[in-house]
């Protein structure tokens, strides 16, 4: 298999020939969505006046909550999320009303002449105030293991603390965007910027009170969607599908930026609470979490995110004493959703952190705590939800990049710089991810796929997978190639469609790759068979000699062979006419569910990921103590993808979702004002890392002779997700220059994001413990 090939889209986006839903060509009958949201936290709606707007020229509809036909619901699990708001609205911009219009100028002015009265309520805007007020969005949930009370009691010492991690913006360059077609009777077809089209299918007709088998949703490609399409594009297909069967006319709504950052939800707030044992030499006893989300105005996927920072609050180490408990509040901001790492970097954050705050209490540094209290091979490999840990690769990689960084000689470089400089302070930090690749949700774990192969010898793939930039159709182009042992440009792979293959699941969880390439592997085994089957009966009847075995028949370099007997040879382009002369189906479905794994949310316990993925990344960045202002100067990466499908894009995939982390920890900072209104929600008021900030000098490399042995396609591992945590030794190597401060004698206050704001009140803190009287005023001030 060609593991190098290019994105299958790559010419295409820098053409700009690539086709997203607000590019498509559609009749001069479209009509532009608007949606009404409300600009209050938490209030009574106690009247409102549709007709001055209805009466606006260009207007076709304008709609409310009595006005679904269907259910006012879109809640992906619970059903505590309507559709449009009925009585009362919870959060800036919850859904209101819906417009379609022939232009946007006239959406606008149409909402600009919408009457409503609405008498506002307090709101909860933090997690504090919703701890105050009891505001849990379902019960508590517990993870436990070995006895917590004997550890701590036994440990030699003992730290408490806490630790905020903040929201993220997904950041998408595409919006949510939905366009939707009316067809015969009650047919719709919608073009969803979705990553989860059957779920996208059912809300739709749920909301239209139609079955599901009369809506078809299709997607080609998303411009970005990070998790923040997994769930909330439902809404805009469900917004414009109304409208659509309003007026019986196409309907695109396409959010303005500025909209759909404060409409939609964030990476999950959390405040962790924590109390840890350890010993003189390092070792970590006992650990005891309390996890705290902000979850928003509805569950959303809050608790599975939930449940796998619970599941990820290990990281990478063995605490034979460990709980962890997590709680999902309920406050007055939109429902918050799922993001790349889907709770595992807030889980992995808090043990970071603390493993941090133990070699500072030891005057240690934290790189050999973390190796002292890594999972073990053969001992000390059990996690707290009761998963051995297999195929431990963390001593492996922490030794090639102890090595490959010069850490130790770049370690004592540093001590040096800051012994000598007063305003300038340099940190360097390593940290490891083990993050586990499956669903947690167990049932989640499958895939259907469905293979043409056409009488040209050409290829048609179809699977229940999404393509979000990530190059999840790249890699299913390269498996259908290299299992048929056809030349890649043989094979396409179609746009998603439900009516194509149905009942599939999000494309999230770092799991495309893993199940959809494994059902498309499931019908090209069964397309390869029947082939074979016929194919020795054209041998046969060719050379009259004897029989051949359909066992002895392989696909490769564009060819169909009997490797008993090398002279039976066709070429894989001339031998599908005579299958097709053969009657012999040349279409087959594909089906694939993780095998061997399983999880009772109830106990606990269970196996809940198939296989983990491993890395590790060393940060050195540079901090000037007078502005807050740093600057990463290196990052190497070591990351385990087993045999990668395609080394390209593995690296793209690692080096983004390392520099995505990087925003999240230190510039991405989300803000509300006391109203619950949104300050950050334009490209000028929410800082995405830039050019400016990824690493001066950037050393990704792929695990090598690391194939993954537990039976995934072609030997690889899941990437998208687990390179994101990377980004916490960026952070934490923040921490450790702000510690050179104060010669690493009083640890720093912190908090994630590490912003300029955090970083100077960090130093400035830290000075004042030391008694420190020459801090320039400016400095204070800031």
């Amino acid at each position: 298999m060609s593991n190098s090939i290019a994105h299958e889209s790559a010419r295409l986006h820098v053409t700009g020939e690539a086709v997203y839903i607000d590019d498509m060509p559609v009749s001069d009958q479209l009509l532009i969505g608007r949606v009404v949201y409300s600009p209050h936290a938490r209030a009574r709606i106690k009247s409102f006046d549709l007709n001055e707007a209805k009466k606006m020229s260009g207007v076709h509809a304008i709609l409310c909550a009595k006005d679904i036909p269907g259910v006012n619901q879109m809640g992906p699990v619970v059903k505590d999320e309507p559709c449009l708001a009925d009585g009362e609205v919870m959060f800036v911009g919850q859904a209101v009303f819906l417009i379609a219009a022939e232009t946007n100028e006239q959406c606008i002015e149409a909402e600009r002449l919408i009457k409503v009265e609405y008498e506002p309520l307090e709101p909860v805007l933090d997690i504090e105030t919703a701890m105050e007020k009891g505001e849990l969005l379902g019960p508590p949930r517990t993870i436990e293991s070995g006895n917590i009370v004997e550890g701590l009691k036994t440990s030699q010492h003992v730290i408490k603390g806490e630790l905020k991690t903040g929201a993220q913006e997904h950041w998408y360059l595409e919006s949510q965007v939905a366009l939707c077609l009316p067809g015969e009777e009650d047919e719709m077809m919608v073009y969803s910027s979705t990553q989860h089209p059957s779920e996208t299918q059912a809300l739709v007709a749920g909301v239209l009170g139609v079955g599901k088998n009369q809506v078809v949703v299709e997607i080609r490609r998303m411009g970005g969607a990070f998790g923040g399409k997994e769930t909330q594009a439902n809404h805009t297909a469900c917004w414009a599908a109304l409208l659509c069967q309003a007026t019986k006319r196409p309907v695109k709504i396409r959010l303005f930026r500025d909209d759909d950052m404060i409409m939609t939800g964030k990476r999950h707030r959390f405040l962790i609470t924590y109390e840890a044992g350890f010993n003189d030499d390092g070792k970590i006893t006992a650990v005891n979490f309390e996890l705290n989300s902000d979850g928003g105005a509805a569950v959303d996927l809050s608790f599975a995110i939930m449940q796998r920072a619970m599941l990820h609050a290990d990281n990478a180490y063995f605490i034979p004493n460990f709980k962890v408990t997590g709680n999902v509040w309920k406050t007055n901001l939109p429902p918050n959703t799922a993001m790349r790492g889907f709770g595992g970097p807030q889980g992995m954050a808090g043990i970071e952190n603390l493993i941090d705050r133990i070699a500072r209490f030891l005057k240690k540094d934290p790189a050999g705590i973390r190796y002292k209290n890594f999972y073990g091979m053969d001992t000390d490999n059990i996690t707290h939800y009761g998963e051995v840990v297999e195929n431990n690769r963390l001593f492996a990689i922490y030794d090639r990049l102890m090595k490959s960084s010069e850490y130790e000689r770049r370690r004592n470089e540093i001590n040096e710089f800051n012994s000598s400089h007063e305003f300038q302070k340099k940190g360097l930090a390593i940290t490891p991810v083990k993050f586990g690749i499956s669903f947690t949700t167990t049932f989640l774990n499958q895939a259907g796929a469905l293979v043409h192969v056409y009488q040209d010898g050409t290829i048609l793939v179809n699977h229940g997978g999404t393509e979000m930039g990530q190059g999840l159709h790249t890699k299913i182009q390269g498996i259908a190639a290299a299992e048929f042992g056809v030349s890649i440009d043989k094979v396409k792979v179609s746009a998603t469609n439900t009516s194509k293959v149905a009942n599939t699941v999000a494309t999230a969880a770092s799991s495309g790759s893993d199940l959809n390439g494994m059902a498309v592997k499931n019908a090209i085994d069964k397309l390869k068979r029947r082939i074979a089957e016929a194919i020795v009966h054209v041998f046969n009847e060719r050379e009259n000699g004897a029989p051949g075995n359909p066992d002895d028949i392989r696909f490769e370099n564009d060819s169909i062979f009997d490797s008993k007997h090398p002279d039976r040879t066709i070429p894989f382009a001339e031998a599908m006419p005579l299958m097709f002369l053969n009657r012999v189906s040349l279409s087959a479905t594909g089906y694939y569910r993780t095998p061997d794994i399983g999880w009772d949310t109830k106990k606990g316990k269970g196996k809940p990921f198939f296989y983990y993925a491993f890395g590790m990344a060393v940060s050195e960045v540079l901090v000037d103590i007078l502005t807050g202002h740093h600057t990463l100067l290196r990052t190497d990466i070591l990351h385990d993808v087993g045999d990668s499908l395609n080394t390209r894009v593995d690296i793209g995939q690692i080096e983004g979702g390392f520099i995505q982390g990087l925003g999240w920890v230190t510039t991405e900072e989300v803000k509300w004002d006391e109203k619950g209104n949104l300050l950050s929600h334009s490209p000028d008021t929410y800082k995405i890392p830039s050019v400016q900030d990824i690493p001066k000098d950037f050393r990704t490399s792929l695990l090598r002779s690391a194939p993954n042995p537990v039976g995934t396609i072609r030997r690889s591992k899941a990437v998208a997700e687990p390179p994101l945590m990377l980004a916490l030794s960026t952070w934490l190597a923040i921490k450790d220059a702000i510690s050179a401060v104060g010669n690493h004698e009083i640890e720093p206050e912190f908090s994630l994001p590490a912003t300029n704001e955090v970083i100077l009140l960090s130093v400035e803190r830290l000075k004042k413990k030391l008694g420190d009287k020459k801090t320039p005023e400016f400095a204070t001030s800031k």
